[in-house]
């Protein structure tokens, strides 16, 4: 028997504490669903161009926003196609996502390219069956990010970035995609239980057992 598989997406700007709450999201539900679930994560660094975007993010290399746009697009199709997809294949499992179409459309969307151009880049990327954006002020992310070793190419302007996912949002919603937005300026616990109780009405059947 079948059972519907689910794509949930993590979005957030960097210091959101996005990847941490996509790690404790996987053990809250493998906990219970085991080999179910998988994490997974963009730029997807085994994929094509993984390595390549990681260089232009570290500014190790310099590159075009219209050439890093294409090579996220690549590396996408490449992770959907070769892990995401074998995996959900009806049997009843759940892919979370740290980093999806979400961030391309707002970091991608400068120097020349619009939204549009993006999600044409984008078309054939599979749907989310949700996407969360871990909403936090600017100013704890950039405290959260000072703790770092390495700053990273969009780590900076953050005030811009916010707004830009909340236009980013707006495009997806207009496309007919589904994004929550919660408050992820509290601590760890209560922002996994934002996130869990955001998640809960969306999920399948069998998730909700």
């Amino acid at each position: 028997m079948t059972q519907a598989d689910f794509f949930l997406v993590l979005e957030g700007l960097d210091g959101s504490g996005k990847s941490e709450i996509s790690r404790r999201l996987t053990a809250h539900y493998t906990g219970t669903y085991g080999d179910r679930i998988m994490l997974t994560y963009e730029p997807y660094d085994p994929s094509v161009a993984g390595e390549y975007i990681r260089q232009a993010l570290r500014k190790e290399i310099a590159v075009s926003n219209r050439t890093l746009a294409l090579a996220y697009a690549l590396n996408r199709a490449d992770h959907i196609e070769r892990v995401v997809t074998p995996f959900l294949s009806g049997q009843g499992c759940m892919v979370i996502c740290d980093r999806y179409v979400l961030s391309s459309l707002v970091y991608q969307s400068t120097d020349g390219m619009s939204m549009a151009d993006v999600w044409t880049l984008n078309a054939g990327a599979r749907r989310p069956d949700l996407t969360i954006f871990m909403d936090v002020h600017p100013e704890t992310s950039a405290a959260r990010l000072a703790g770092r070793p390495q700053r990273e190419l969009f780590d900076d302007e953050l005030d811009g970035w916010r707004a830009k996912y909340f236009d980013a949002i707006r495009f997806l919603r207009e496309h007919g995609q589904t994004v929550a937005v919660i408050d992820a300026n509290g601590g760890i616990d209560e922002v996994l239980a934002a996130v869990i109780a955001a998640l809960t009405p969306h999920l399948p059947a069998w998730l909700r057992d």
